[in-house]
């Protein structure tokens, strides 16, 4: 018998960062690893990582990451956390563990900790037995994970779909997971994305006639957008393209990398004769494969249509493919490229969000998960918390009773004890990191918070300079204003803020000293209060006082 907690640090009510912690016992095994997209409300913020405060200390009790696959949302927190995880192994499929590598040696660091696991091979670690499975999705080698503990199996199902003509390292295999749902299954742990969705995902996820449809109709060259990782997408597209007289140029060093890594592997299978290079690249009938950085959807499809891109200039006989999907949270940033396409007049071919979807569960296929596993506990992830109460809904459907359906937020705890739910209302610190730039120190709200003050109501600084002797006012006080109010056209509001700034200043001069702190703070004060009243507006206000001998 045995203490086991599950609990997630990201990827719970929300889209990405996806960190589930399993501890049996002292044990811990950790669930994927991701990040999160930034949007539009994170000011100037590159992307999202989980909090992991809980695990820092912990670091001798990690037995292993077990990743399911090398999407961003499940894989991309790693370079940045590498350094806490000190000496812990990181186990995937071949093709996982190549993407994870690549990205770790182009931040120079050791890769050695990466392990590679085969389908259907398990191995054993603390006596706890991990048995990983092929499971259907965009990517290779993406792998749900089987934990054999003395209470029952803990199944942890990150993204899938059930599709049979999908094949080799795409094909989820039922067989597998049907044997494991005769193994006793303590909790099944599975995506919630498209839990409202009816239906089978299947055959929505296929793309391949609208491309064909694309290539048979644009008179001239294509841009296709796509995620570096979706290589079924991509096959799809060198598929297509074979039966044309077209040709791909790949670019980007990142994308060709993946590229040229699975047809090594033989996961992706390549007319050599369709690709094309650079000198391609303005040909009538070409195809540019594009891909977008990894923390940044729409980065490059933005800079090309900005007119930013070094190599391929937008124009108007050109058609875009954009075969990404809309990112809840970027749908402005969306709207904001096709606004741009359209300005130049490119022909643009979008998703329908209803008639294609991602490799993503839909009910029928969660449905069908929850048959095969046949769960005592059903604990949904991996969406936002409509989207795991609707989970929540199918798990119900199918006759799981609703005191064994776990909705949780990041940090709530699940504690099953002896096989049985223990409810404790146990909490554990959780939240994001958010990084902007090269650094992997969280930016803060602070930082933020001033950040988004200044997008909606500028900055004012009010400078002063006194003779340090007398501590007479020689110059000033100066009113510069960025982003408030354009001072020419202000002439009125601009002097009697000077009025009310050297009224405070004179009010804290002593014969031998300033009280600064009060100053700054009355003058932030007393100008709030002020320009609220005048203008409506709040703008920062900084206060810049200096003493100089004369």
């Amino acid at each position: 018998m045995s203490k086991i907690k599950i609990f997630a640090l990201g990827g719970l009510n929300e889209n990405g960062k996806n960190l589930y912690v399993l501890e049996i016992d002292k044990n811990i095994f950790i669930l994927d690893c991701g990040l999160k997209y930034a949007d539009e409300h994170t000011l100037g913020i590159d992307y999202i990582l989980p909090n992991i405060d809980y695990l820092k200390d912990k670091v001798d009790r990690i037995k292993g990451i077990f990743i399911t696959h090398s999407h961003d949302e499940n894989s991309g927190a790693i370079v940045d956390l590498y350094p806490y995880f000190d000496g812990v192994k990181i186990y995937g499929s071949r093709f996982t563990i190549n993407v994870i590598k690549k990205e770790l040696e182009l931040e120079g660091k050791n890769t050695s900790n990466l392990v590679e696991l085969l389908p259907h091979k398990s191995i054993t670690i603390e006596n706890i037995k991990i048995f990983p499975v092929n499971l259907s999705h965009s990517t290779p080698g993406n792998f749900g994970y089987a934990f054999y503990t003395s209470d029952g199996v803990i199944f942890y199902a990150s993204d899938f779909v059930f599709d049979p003509m999908m094949k080799g390292a795409y094909k989820t295999d039922i067989g597998k997971l049907a044997y494991i749902g005769k193994q006793k299954v303590l909790c099944l742990l599975a995506e919630s994305v498209y839990a409202s969705n009816v239906g089978f995902t299947t055959p929505k996820h296929r793309i391949y006639n609208l491309i064909r449809e694309t290539l048979n109709t644009a008179p001239n060259r294509i841009i296709f957008n796509v995620l570096n990782s979706h290589l079924y997408r991509i096959q799809e597209l060198f598929n297509e393209v074979s039966k044309t007289d077209r040709k791909v140029v790949i670019m980007g060093k990142r994308l060709q990398n993946i590229i040229n890594d699975a047809v090594s592997d033989k996961y992706l299978y390549v007319n050599k004769g369709i690709i094309g290079d650079l000198s391609n690249i303005n040909d009538k009938n070409v195809v540019i494969l594009n891909s977008n950085e990894r923390e940044k959807p729409y980065y490059n499809m933005t800079k090309i249509a900005g007119g930013y891109d070094k190599f391929i200039k937008l124009t108007e006989t050109d058609t875009v493919f954009l075969a990404t999907p809309v990112y809840e949270g970027q749908e402005k940033t969306f709207s904001a490229l096709l606004d741009e396409i359209a300005k130049i007049g490119s022909n643009v071919v979008v998703l329908d969000s209803k008639k294609h979807l991602s490799h993503h569960a839909s009910r029928e296929d969660l449905m069908l998960m929850l048959d095969l596993i046949k769960p005592k506990y059903y604990f949904p992830v991996r969406g936002e918390y409509r989207r795991q109460v609707a989970n929540a809904e199918v798990a119900s459907e199918v006759g799981i009773p609703n005191d064994c359906i776990l909705l949780k937020e990041n940090g709530d705890v699940v504690t099953i004890i002896d096989g049985n739910l223990v409810d404790n209302y146990e909490k554990v610190p959780s939240g994001a990191i958010q990084i902007d730039g090269d650094s992997s120190d969280d930016i803060g709200q602070v930082v933020l918070k001033d950040r988004e003050l200044l997008s909606d109501n500028g900055i004012m600084i009010v400078s002063a300079t006194l003779n340090k002797k007398n501590k007479q006012i020689i110059a000033g006080p100066e009113i510069l204003t960025r982003g408030f109010v354009y001072v020419k056209d202000s002439v009125e509001l601009i002097n009697e803020i000077k009025s009310m700034c050297t009224k405070i200043i004179i009010d804290n001069i002593h014969s031998n000293y300033v009280e600064y702190t009060k100053v700054k703070n009355s003058i932030r004060e007393e100008l709030s209060k002020f320009l609220i009243n005048q203008t409506g507006n709040k703008p920062m206000i900084i206060t810049v006082i200096q003493e100089i001998d004369i």
